[in-house]
Formats: C-alpha cells, structure tokens, sequence
C-alpha cells in the first residue's frame, strides 16, 4: 500500500507540499530526534565540500527552515534560501532574523523545476533533503546546472540506499517502523513520517544521482556516504 502524501506524477508538488505545510512547527524537532541530531553535523559538511569563498553567491534550493542557508551566510556567502513551502520559508525567516550572517541571506518563494533565476547566477548551488521530492528530480538537476555558473559546485545531501543488503534492510526497517512513530507521537501523523521511506524507494540514491550528474556534464563528481550509505552527499562541479 502507498502513502497518502506520495502521488506520482503531476499531483506529486500538492502533496508534498501538503505534507510540509503540516510539519513545519515540528520539522526541526522531528529531524533531531530521528537522526540524533547528526543531521546538524551533515549539514556542516555540505558546507565544506561547498568550499564557499566570501562573496559567493549561493543558491539553497527546497531550503526549508532553513539549516544549510544559514551555514552558507555563515561562512561569508551571499545566500538566496528557496522553498515551495511558505509555511517552512516561515520559520526559516524566523531563525534567520535571530542569528548574525556574515553574507547576505533571503528566502524566497520558488519552485525548485522552474528556477526563477537567469543562466550561470550561482557559485554554489545545495539541496538538503529535497531532490527526493520534487516529482522529476533529473529535472531538479538540470535546473541547478542551469542556474550555476561555470566552475559552480553542486552539493546534494539525501537519504542513501545502503550497498550492504543487511543494513539496508535493518535501515528501511527503522524508516518503516520507527520514524513514522516518532511522528504519531511529536507531530501526530504517522503516515507522514512514513512518506520518507515511500519516497525513497521511487529515488535512485546516490549512485543513480552521480551517473545522472555525469550524464549532465558535472565533472569531479563524488559520493560521501554516511552512515554505511544510509545518508549520502552528491557533489560535483559545472564544466
């Protein structure tokens, strides 16, 4: 059986953004709780492989409360923050006004398949949990290569399919069982938490993502795994 927040196809931003809608009070809290807070310490290290430089312009894409954006501005880029969700651009505007930047940093409403930007505008381009729901993500893709400028570092940090056949079934075991549980009780929505897992298994992972941004042309193209590939960066540069 699906779930109700998964609809393939055209339907798929409604639903996504319905689901994000309901768990933006809760986002953060339930992130901390299902990663251990570990997520904070990923994040940073999008960050690094960022390589930001001061003056950089930077493109969050799907940025949510707003985590990776904030690091971004921290190390002295100057960051535009994307969501489709206004209920997340929300609390990302509020945590944002209450922390020093070094760069400048906005948030702005988008949609990360139709980038409302020109060619060749971003040094650095990342994505945190997002590529994953957009309904085509090779079109994700193709619109940040777009949006970067020549030399312009892509970052993806996502949920990874593991190699190991045992790990990974004991990680989709703790998608499919405990993360949804950490949702009925802390955000009262079961099926909301078990979307990650949904969602997952109609995404590549982190090998389907390289070959993909090889096939676009990215050159220097990587993969960190973390946690034996339960979590991955992607990472590449725009010839």
């Amino acid at each position: 059986m699906g779930n109700v927040f998964y609809e393939p196809g055209k339907e798929r931003a409604a639903k996504v953004g319905e689901l994000f809608a309901r768990l933006a009070p809760r986002y953060d809290f339930i992130n901390d709780l299902q990663s251990f807070g570990l997520h904070r310490r990923w994040k940073k290290r999008v960050v690094k492989l960022a390589a930001v430089k001061k003056g950089d312009k930077a493109l969050d894409v799907c940025c949510g409360t707003g985590d990776i954006a904030q690091l971004l501005a921290r190390s002295g880029a100057d960051v535009v923050g994307l969501d489709f969700s206004e209920q997340m651009l929300e609390v990302a505007r509020q945590r944002g006004a209450r922390k020093g930047q070094n760069g400048i940093l906005r948030f702005v409403q988008g949609d990360a398949q139709q980038l409302p930007f020109g060619d060749g505008e971003f040094d650095i381009m990342t994505i945190g949990y997002g590529l994953r729901n957009l309904a085509d993500w090779e079109v994700g893709l193709r619109e940040m290569k777009r949006v970067a400028k020549p030399g312009g570092r892509l970052v993806v940090l996502e949920f990874g399919k593991p190699g190991n056949v045992i790990w990974r079934r004991i990680y989709f075991s703790y998608l499919r069982i405990c993360v949804p549980l950490l949702g009925l009780f802390f955000c009262g929505s079961y099926k909301a938490y078990a979307y990650i897992l949904e969602s997952l298994k109609h995404y590549p992972g982190q090998q389907g993502v390289a070959e993909k941004m090889r096939e676009l042309g990215f050159a220097e193209v990587g993969i960190v795994n973390i946690l034996g590939g339960a979590m991955s960066i992607n990472f590449g540069r725009k010839l």
